[in-house]
């Protein structure tokens, strides 16, 4: 049987020490029994240390939906500021809002994309979309479309596909199919 000390020692080898300073129960400390004898304080110290250790475990376990929207917010990143735009956090465009489920929410942004006569479907599933603007040059930009049904969001990224700079047609391209999307699904 584990003393106190022990357990909290073996606690130190569970976690580092970064999970161990933010650990929301890090307050609580295992005694060590006054006496060895006391089998009883040994066995509330390891009873504390197994349900620490467990709620922690329990709450850095990630949902498989979170998982997914972390995953699909990532595909969304711009490589290449200069030419490329995203909804993500620390940009100045914000995602789209919807109400509803995801097919509606799809079905929102066809209705906007009828209304860009330079815009193409290429690929689209239940959560998602590809969709390429050819401008009057011939410059294809492509623009993913990812729904995030839990935080009722679309969450897009519209880059170039040739060259390092689109002065700025991306940003007001998106601009004007955001304001468009949110006229159309006034809540």
């Amino acid at each position: 049987m584990l003393s106190g000390l022990s357990a909290a020692k073996q606690y130190g080898r569970l976690c580092s020490r970064k999970e161990r300073e933010t650990h929301p129960l890090k307050t609580i400390k295992i005694l060590r029994p006054k006496a060895r004898s006391s089998a009883a304080g040994a066995v509330i110290s390891l009873l504390l240390l197994i349900a620490s250790v467990a709620s922690h475990a329990a709450a850095a376990t990630p949902t498989a939906s979170t998982v997914a929207a972390k995953k699909a917010r990532a595909a969304l990143a711009c490589a290449v500021s200069t030419s490329c735009v995203n909804s993500l956090d620390g940009s100045d465009l914000a995602p789209l809002q919807f109400a509803g489920t995801p097919a509606e929410a799809l079905a929102a942004l066809r209705a906007a994309l009828a209304e860009f006569p330079d815009g193409k479907i290429l690929t689209a599933d239940d959560v998602s979309m590809e969709v390429v603007f050819t401008t009057d040059r011939g410059f294809r930009d492509l623009v993913d479309f990812k729904i995030d049904a839990q935080a009722q969001r679309i969450d897009f990224r519209s880059h170039s596909s040739f060259g390092r700079n689109d002065f700025g047609k991306n940003r007001s391209r998106m601009l004007a199919f955001s304001a468009l999307f949110e006229k159309n699904n006034a809540r």
